[in-house]
């Protein structure tokens, strides 16, 4: 079934009823159907052509609104495929995904044609359209003049429906191929195992080029036919007073990154009484530090749930939403979705028992079918037996429950022993003053590599590394103890929040340069060259 059919079949009989409500006025869900069928009549008349035995691509590199929530769902109407870009991307970055996807159709922000032209025509795109965040635009002229009333086109569950492009720290970006089956299946399962009710509504201010907000958020809401407070930039006090607001549609659920959780946090207004009407909060798409579960908890005495999802496989694990079912733990991504398997298999792919700490494996109907143009990768990605290797490192505890501890990339390996990072991380953001830490292996001469902590720190709080080395080794084996330990202002972060140890490694290289020197001063005095 085309995902658009299914979704389309979940809106309300009374299609005057609001749908989304912006800062700009409300869509109705009669007015969401015709405009997606004027946009995907338009699509239809360009005749666009397959790519390599698949539906045409249309990418999208501009800014979230209503509007660019149309083209995707616009866009699976009429039988393609939608890829939708981070609007950050510059020229070099955007230039590889049109090269690697070549999408028959490009959609990008008024402001960038003129130098978004000349990279579409060399990735010999043949059709280009703008889009603003204020309905302006080539885009919606053109629909302007198509009907509002379409048939979507047939598909298949194995038929594909989006490429998600992968955050590439670790070697060229790869794009993900997901299908009509592997959408709505995921889809349906979440809203049954978070108790989605006829009367939700939820408060969007997640972008809308990743999987958390374009598909978790927006296909619950649409699968439900329940409306959609809708936030085009996430603002701390326009979340608030959603929330807070108390005229129909109520809001009752909010899914966000630790990031905004952390932002919300430093809000006075956030209390008891101003998320009372409130069901549900949701988050993901990077881990949350147990202080701030905590702290969200005594302030709200709401317990935030998380989630464990990634662009290949969309949610793969939840802590439970109704009581009966148990308690949210911090520092816990809960168990397998229903219809999801997870394993854990050690360095030979063998099943480790409870407790033991490996690669995550998992096999459902949620996990994409392979990456574009990539078979090597595709054939690396998959266990003979099916099973997709998510990179990721972790434990099931004698309850179930799963425990990421990094992914696998990010193993710090010295003295030929295994370090995970978050292990040790959640042992110094106990310690008096640090606000957030990062864990990472650089070049070490003895050890092959060298564990870093990279810290950040309370206003106006100084931290010493020798006490924080001391006060690790209090509580850890010496081996996994940082050697060095370095304040920042900040961590960096990708757009979805998550820390970019892959920059961190970049940046402290040479934190044992001395160690380095030493080691040759030494050399040379042995050899007495």
């Amino acid at each position: 079934m085309n995902l658009f059919t299914a979704l389309h079949s979940a809106w309300p009989v009374t299609r005057q009823d609001a749908a989304i409500l912006t800062e700009r006025g409300t869509w109705t869900w009669d007015d969401l159907d015709r405009a997606t069928a004027m946009v995907a009549n338009l699509l239809d008349s360009l005749h666009l052509p397959e790519r390599n035995g698949h539906p045409p691509i249309v990418a999208a590199h501009v800014d979230k609104s209503v509007e660019s929530l149309v083209l995707y769902l616009a866009t699976l109407r009429s039988g393609a495929v939608f890829l939708p870009l981070n609007p950050a991307y510059r020229s070099a970055e955007l230039s590889y995904f049109l090269e690697d996807a070549r999408p028959a159709v490009l959609v990008c922000r008024p402001d960038d044609q003129e130098w978004v032209i000349p990279l579409a025509a060399h990735a010999q795109v043949g059709h280009l359209f703008t889009l603003g965040t204020q309905g302006n635009g080539s885009l919606l002229t053109h629909a302007s003049l198509h009907g509002d009333q379409h048939e979507p086109a047939p598909r298949q569950e194995g038929d594909l429906a989006a490429i998600l492009y992968t955050s590439g720290t670790t070697g060229r970006s790869k794009g993900a191929l997901l299908t009509h089956g592997n959408l709505l299946s995921n889809a349906r399962t979440l809203l049954r195992h978070w108790d989605w009710r006829h009367d939700d509504c939820l408060v969007h201010a997640l972008p809308i080029f990743h999987i958390h907000g374009l598909f978790v958020a927006s296909h619950c809401a649409l699968l439900s036919g329940t409306p959609m407070r809708w936030i085009d930039a996430f603002q701390p006090a326009a979340v608030l007073k959603h929330i807070a607001d108390r005229s129909a549609p109520q809001a009752t659920l909010f899914m966000g990154v630790p990031t905004m959780y952390g932002r919300l946090l430093v809000q006075p207004q956030l209390k008891h009484d101003a998320v009372q009407g409130m069901r549900l909060f949701i988050s993901g798409s990077a881990p949350l530090l147990p202080a701030a579960f905590e702290a969200f908890q005594a302030r709200t005495g709401h317990t935030i749930l998380e989630r464990y999802g990634m662009s290949e496989t969309g949610m793969l694990c939840s802590n439970p939403c109704r009581d009966r079912e148990g308690t949210r733990v911090a520092g816990s991504v809960g168990k397998p979705l229903p219809g999801i398997k997870l394993r854990i298999v050690d360095d030979e792919g063998m099943p480790l028992a409870t407790g033991e700490t490996g690669h995550v494996e998992v096999h459902g109907p949620n996990v994409f079918v392979g990456y574009l143009g990539m078979p090597e990768k595709t054939a690396e990605a998959f266990t003979p037996d099916g099973w997709f290797r998510t990179g990721d490192v972790g434990r099931i505890d004698g309850d179930g429950r799963v425990q990421l501890v990094g992914r696998a990339k990010d193993l710090v390996i010295t003295g030929g022993l295994n370090v995970y990072p978050a292990e040790v991380e959640s042992l110094l953001d106990r310690l008096p003053g640090v606000t957030e830490s990062a864990v990472i292996g650089v070049p070490h001469p003895d050890f092959g590599e060298g564990v870093v902590a990279v810290l950040t720190t309370q206003a106006g709080h100084v931290l010493d590394e020798a006490e924080v080395i001391r006060a690790m080794r209090e509580q850890l084996s010496a081996y996994k103890c940082p050697k060095r330990v370095f304040v920042a202002e900040e961590l960096p972060r990708n757009a979805m929040g998550k820390v970019q140890k892959n920059v961190l490694r970049q940046r402290y290289a040479d934190a044992f340069a001395h160690a380095f020197a030493d080691e040759a001063r030494q050399q040379q005095a042995r050899t007495g060259s």
